[in-house]
């Protein structure tokens, strides 16, 4: 009998250690958007990325907070999959054919986010993101030049 009831707390213990070994981040960035259909569309971007855990937009402030496993993604990811839904982030400017296909009441004032556009000197040749192509020229990136060692790409 104790056998069993120490066999049973062992894979207990077992299947609740991948949270354990969890790396949970917190980040808080801004995000462009004007309404609650904004903020469903961005929330539920953001929440597509694998290893996010939690996304919450305000429409006040402009601000998302996200929580996600960096074992899993980074915050690269989030920002990408929030510009290809169609909202600008301080990493990323959404593309404009995506931007223009969104409700009249969705589309916000351009260029709010004042980042940097230059992505010269950043080397994507192994970039993989699950969210866009591999070849990608990440014309819709806004991160500032940062040289190898910040470059878009988290590898």
């Amino acid at each position: 009998m104790k056998i069993k009831a120490i066999y049973i707390v062992l894979v207990m213990a077992f299947m609740s250690s991948g949270s354990v070994f969890a790396q949970n981040n917190a980040e808080k960035f801004k995000v462009s958007g004007n309404c609650g259909m904004c903020e469903t569309r961005i929330e539920k971007a953001a929440l597509a990325v694998d290893g996010v855990s939690l996304a919450d937009w305000n429409k006040e402030s402009k601000m998302i907070d996200v929580t996600f496993d960096s074992s899993k993604t980074d915050i690269h990811k989030v920002h990408m999959a929030i510009a290809m839904a169609g909202h600008d982030t301080q990493m990323h400017k959404a593309k404009d054919e995506v931007y223009n296909k969104l409700p009249v009441c969705c589309q916000y004032e351009r260029g709010a986010l004042t980042q940097a556009t230059s992505h010269e000197g950043d080397d994507h040749s192994t970039c993989s993101h699950k969210l866009e192509k591999k070849d990608s020229d990440h014309s819709e990136c806004t991160r500032p030049n940062k040289k190898k060692s910040g470059s878009c790409c988290n590898k």
